[in-house]
């Protein structure tokens, strides 16, 4: 008996824990900026490593990006379209966006990116509850 009690306060307390952290995960407004990149077919493997540490440094050198997050594609439906990197980078408004698309620093990534580059798509959109 003691066991199911403490079973059913645990179950609770997770449930209130769990539903307090997604409330206030939901109420966040959060502006996300999703780039997807296609590489050229000549650019090797050192460069292309070197356009994903270049963009992994964004953050720390503006400070309107909240947060960034990457990857490489691994979808088995093979609907890629040749696109195989994306970056999801979060700011807290349109102001902080305003300020990184211009930004010293993302032009000089910009650059390193740019002779690599075959197609980009960038899809930007406010979090909906």
């Amino acid at each position: 008996m003691k066991f199911k009690l403490f079973l059913a306060t645990g179950l609770l307390l997770l449930g209130t824990v769990a539903f307090t952290s997604y409330d206030s995960l939901k109420t966040k407004k959060m502006l996300r900026h999703v780039v997807l990149f296609k590489f050229k077919d000549s650019s090797t493997p050192q460069q292309v490593k070197e356009v994903e540490d270049a963009f992994r440094k964004l953050p720390s050198q503006i400070k309107e990006i909240k947060s960034l997050e990457w990857g490489t594609n691994n979808s088995p439906e093979n609907l890629n379209q040749g696109f195989t990197h994306c970056f999801f980078v979060t700011f807290e408004d349109e102001a902080g966006r305003a300020v990184y698309l211009p930004h010293p620093a993302h032009k000089a990534f910009g650059k390193v990116l740019g002779p690599h580059l075959d197609k980009v798509l960038v899809v930007d959109y406010w979090v909906q509850e």
